[in-house]
């Protein structure tokens, strides 16, 4: 799984390479939507009875005019009521594999825009978390794990250990701008984690470096795994939230994205001959 998440992330490095010299990621995202707006496109009308659809939404119109025709007799308003109510399952059973469909794929891109739009990297100076947790059977209150000194970072606390949690955390900052490469050492082993200062408005940021295993490896897939065998089960850098700029307040790059996706699938439907 990590392996083909981790191809499919450089489709999204190629994808959004035109777009991070830009001041503003509203640009990435919009291509991102559409994109995504055309796919869903394709995925619904190529899974999905089309012809079914038609003719159910063909019913549903029939039977409100039924209503306002008949709307000084009772018996034939709840009839129609009723007609429509089957009409719309059936239209909501035509709507159903498409959408089944899709979920496998939207999730998939769903996790590599996480890394793209949900944190800032930090600033020069700017202090963070940095935190080592270690697995159950490990103390670390009895355990050796030291963070290794690199240029330009600046390790402003001695560890904090937290017996209860397994972790140990440490008050980090950096001089530099780039993308640095922390070493943490326990005991003898050497385990990494990249982290990033000043990078531009659109760049790929990931907070966590978990171990190994399928939950890991769907979601974290930027940097590779921690072996099983390792004493370290999860290495996290506590980024800033990012958003985006939208009148003065930060938009959820979710929101955005799935009224950006929904608002340019349904302005093309009528351009690709799809029935929704």
């Amino acid at each position: 799984m990590w392996a083909f998440n981790s191809i499919f992330g450089k489709i999204f490095d190629i994808l959004f390479l035109p777009f991070r010299g830009l001041n503003s990621p509203w640009w990435g995202m919009l291509a991102i939507s559409f994109l995504t707006g055309l796919l869903m496109l394709f995925i619904f009308k190529f899974t999905s009875n089309q012809s079914g659809i038609r003719r159910a939404k063909d019913r549903i119109k029939a039977h409100l005019l039924e209503m306002r025709l008949y709307n000084d007799s009772m018996r034939n308003q709840f009839k129609a009521q009723g007609s429509i109510l089957k009409a719309n399952f059936k239209y909501m059973s035509h709507s159903l594999k498409p959408l089944l469909v899709m979920f496998i794929p939207i999730i998939l891109i769903l996790i590599q825009l996480n890394f793209w739009f949900a944190y800032d990297s930090l600033e020069p100076g700017e202090a963070a978390l940095f935190k080592v947790t270690l697995k159950e059977a490990i103390n670390p209150l009895e355990t050796e794990v030291r963070l290794q000194p690199a240029p330009g970072l600046t390790i402003e606390t001695p560890p904090l250990r937290i017996e209860e949690e397994g972790e140990v955390d440490w008050r980090i900052s950096f001089t530099e701008a780039g993308i640095h490469i922390l070493e943490i050492a326990v005991g003898s082993e050497r385990v990494t984690k990249t982290v990033a200062v000043a990078e531009r408005s659109l760049s790929r940021l990931s907070p966590l470096r978990l171990e190994k295993g399928f939950w890991g490896d769907l979601g974290y897939p930027t940097e590779r795994p921690l072996e099983k065998d390792s004493a370290v089960s999860r290495i996290e850098v506590v980024y800033p939230t990012s958003g985006l700029p939208f009148l003065g307040w930060n938009m959820h790059w979710l929101i955005a994205f799935f009224i950006l996706s929904v608002l340019i699938g349904f302005s093309l439907k009528g351009f690709f001959g799809v029935e929704i």
